[in-house]
């Protein structure tokens, strides 16, 4: 039987050659636990292209050198940032440079229990045997601790907060207690341990983290991309990297990205690079929904039309990602047709078929 692909690899697999070579080349001293130098950690993240290292992360580099430095410490690192700023992506970039894994990770829900940070038990063993270490199941967090890895947990304020309360000891003592295996046991973390969680800004309030938990954590916001020719260039790259496992291509795509982010930027920022005012709308209109939509846009052109990407496609794809949250989005994705993409029109092809197509979206 073939061997099944997986749609998405983790980091340290889809890099697997990058974090090799960086691992050979690694001459700077590194923490205790950590496979790679924080400087080749950086390279990892932001590129060297005299290496062959490709860039991942797009946004803020002082960021990634903060973020690195708080891995380093007695601190959790914490992400925060609107939906779509690459938060996640980031946390997994460097858990697989820092310990080789990305795997390790904790996902925050309202379902989430304290048994998902410590640990649990197979009932049949413990039914059988009693408490033991063969009947015990650890959390992906007693699992880092022990073997001196990163643990990620994502969306950790959509757990209750006496949920994420049990991380409080874990970060300070660096230690858990497994009283049911002896009064004395304890579970000590192993050097190169440490904990990135990630948390969106939109879901504050949901369950806010106690003073407690935030004093173990060093905040780090990570911010939209405001230059359009960055924000061009990671489009591109993560579509050119959705496309390539599928063996297909398309053509005309610099134009239409061009077009696509400059939208994006617009809606998000709420001004024109003209300098007019726009209605901003509720949707996130993030760098990954843009990716999510020129993916689409390019699936269209291959697979329903003759392979060449128009920024039609890439119109005719937008709808799902504005009218998300309120029906209100999609008066104010019409007004921004009506003035700003008309008058655009007539200045530039690629505008011109946006335009066209647009004019024909049901928005309310």
């Amino acid at each position: 039987m073939a061997e099944l692909q997986s749609i998405r690899p983790p980091a340290e697999q889809r890099y697997a050659s990058e974090l090799a070579s960086l691992a050979s080349d690694d001459r700077f001293p590194r923490p205790p636990g950590w496979q790679l130098s924080p400087r080749a950690v950086r390279r990892f993240l932001l590129g060297d292209p005299k290496a062959g290292i490709s860039r991942k992360f797009y946004g803020d580099d002082p960021l990634v050198d903060r973020a690195i430095v708080s891995l380093m410490s007695q601190q959790g690192l914490m992400l925060v940032g609107e939906p779509g700023t690459a938060k996640s992506l980031l946390s997994e970039l460097l858990a697989a440079a820092v310990c080789g894994t990305s795997a390790l990770v904790v996902q925050g829900s309202a379902g989430t229990t304290e048994d998902h940070i410590r640990y649990g038990w197979n009932y049949a063993l413990l039914l059988a045997e009693g408490p033991s270490e063969r009947a015990l199941v650890p959390s992906p967090v007693l699992n880092a601790m022990r073997s001196g890895r990163i643990v990620r947990f994502e969306e950790i304020t959509r757990c209750p907060p006496e949920v994420q309360d049990a991380l409080i000891s874990i970060l300070s003592e660096k230690a858990l207690a497994l009283p049911e295996l002896g009064a004395d046991a304890v579970a000590s973390a192993a050097p190169g341990f440490n904990l990135i969680a990630t948390a969106n800004l939109r879901d504050r309030g949901v369950h806010e983290m106690s003073s407690a938990l935030k004093r173990r954590f060093n905040f780090e916001t990570v911010h939209p991309i405001a230059d359009p020719e960055f924000e061009r260039e990671l489009v591109l790259k993560q579509l050119s990297e959705r496309l390539g496992p599928a063996g297909i291509s398309v053509s005309n795509e610099r134009d239409v990205a061009e077009v696509l982010v400059r939208t994006f930027q617009d809606l998000r920022t709420g001004r024109t690079a003209e300098g007019a005012s726009l209605n901003r709308p509720d949707a996130v209109m993030s760098t990954a929904e843009a990716v999510n939509v020129l993916h689409a846009a390019a699936l269209e052109a291959v697979y329903l039309d003759d392979g060449k990407l128009s920024a039609a496609h890439v119109a005719r794809q937008l709808q799902g990602v504005v009218l998300k949250d309120s029906p209100e989005d999609g008066k104010r994705l019409r007004a921004y047709v009506d003035y700003i993409v008309k008058e655009r029109a007539g200045r530039s092809g690629a505008w011109k078929d946006f335009y066209q197509a647009a004019r024909s979206l049901k928005l309310g």
